[in-house]
């Protein structure tokens, strides 16, 4: 809002508008301004809701977890176990050293190739595996 006289405004409005921030010894224009923006609808709002809760992430998540055993070699399953789905990484513990190295040495990519053969290779695009 300008201090600038408007055909709308009259001067005692605002003095007293120039009082009150004065007082308060803060700028509240900005935060009237916006409580004055029009409301969303809830057809705006609901997209933006469910987007920031990453539903589609963790039913990826939860699928995989439970298809986990079937998917890869069930003596690998017994030792490792996906934990989480970011941004098309899927991460991975697992129980020990021995495991985590013959992972990342030789079944890495085997591992990869399966899970993108049965979720899809836009879904997981990496796998970062870790000691858990």
């Amino acid at each position: 809002m300008d201090l600038r006289a408007k055909p709308e405004q009259d001067a005692g409005a605002l003095a007293r508008e120039r009082t009150l921030r004065q007082w308060r010894r803060l700028d509240t224009r900005e935060v009237e301004g916006a409580q004055r923006r029009r409301d969303r609808t809830l057809m705006e709002l609901v997209p933006a809701v469910l987007g920031g809760l990453r539903l589609e992430e963790r039913v990826m998540e939860s699928q995989i977890t439970q298809l986990w055993p079937q998917v890869i070699d069930p003596v690998l399953a017994k030792h490792s176990q996906p934990v989480g789905l970011v941004k098309g990484t899927l991460f991975v513990i697992v129980d020990s050293n021995v495991w985590l190295s013959e992972i990342l040495r030789y079944r890495r990519s085997e591992i990869l190739q399966r899970l993108q053969d049965a979720f899809g290779r836009s879904r997981i695009e990496k796998i970062s595996f870790r000691l858990g």
